[in-house]
């Protein structure tokens, strides 16, 4: 990949992806507070919804809180803590794997629902297919870096994204030097994974954002009509 690319993804992207995430969001719970949700289909093939969402979710929430962890705590309190990069790095690994799995399981079980269904794939819309499928190849590159990182335990590679990571939610120039010699795996990793930043306004995954309390201050009232039944 020649410099001028490389800058591109990993020193302009990003701050395109970010500030779409952030001003779309804002935005739309501005604007659209009533499709400010996950548009849950839970009363069809309720088993394996439950099962697929909380695998999902305990998955998801492992690896976000890992990677957010991970990537933005400054090098140098780990080395003050007398956690080497290979400690961490096979940490980073062995927890990740695991949630990977366990996220990779509800997302499949996920998946299959909503397109085995026809019922539940006429109230699919393309985006909520499409968000699906790019968290599965998100996922399996991310299951898929960790056979590479078997390759490099010093932990070069990883303090570079940790560096990369760090330098672009602090505004610093030279953020994409830092990722110009990884492999090619963490760099579509990278790509994609800001890609479902780019268009996390635009679909379902808003609800990450939701908490009950925000619902308080929403403009009117959602009218709910009871449907009357005639005498038999």
């Amino acid at each position: 990949m020649n410099a001028w690319m490389n800058t591109l993804l990993f020193g302009i992207y990003p701050y395109i992806c970010l500030s779409v995430f952030l001003v779309g969001s804002l935005i739309r719970f501005d604007r659209e507070q009533y499709t400010w949700r996950s548009q849950s289909s839970q009363l069809l093939r309720r088993r394996e919804l439950i099962w697929g969402s909380n695998l999902f979710h305990v998955g998801i929430l492992i690896i976000l809180v890992g990677h957010t962890g991970g990537l933005l705590t400054p090098v140098f309190i780990f080395e003050a803590l007398g956690i080497s990069h290979t400690a961490k790095q096979i940490v980073a690994m062995a927890v990740g794997g695991v949630a990977g799995v366990i996220c990779l399981a509800g997302l499949v079980l996920l998946l299959h629902r909503r397109l085995s269904d026809a019922r539940i794939l006429n109230t699919s819309s393309f985006a909520d297919i499409a968000v699906l499928i790019l968290l599965l190849v998100q996922l399996l590159l991310g299951l898929g870096s960790i056979f590479v990182s078997f390759h490099h335990l010093d932990g070069t590679e990883m303090v570079a994204l940790m560096n990369w990571a760090q330098h672009i939610v602090t505004l610093r120039p030279g953020a994409a030097d830092y990722v110009i010699g990884v492999s090619p795996v963490f760099k579509v990793h990278l790509v994609l994974g800001l890609t479902i930043f780019l268009i996390f306004p635009f679909t379902r995954l808003v609800h990450i954002l939701s908490a009950p309390v925000w619902y308080l201050g929403r403009r009117g009232y959602q009218i709910v009509r009871t449907r009357r039944l005639g005498k038999v």
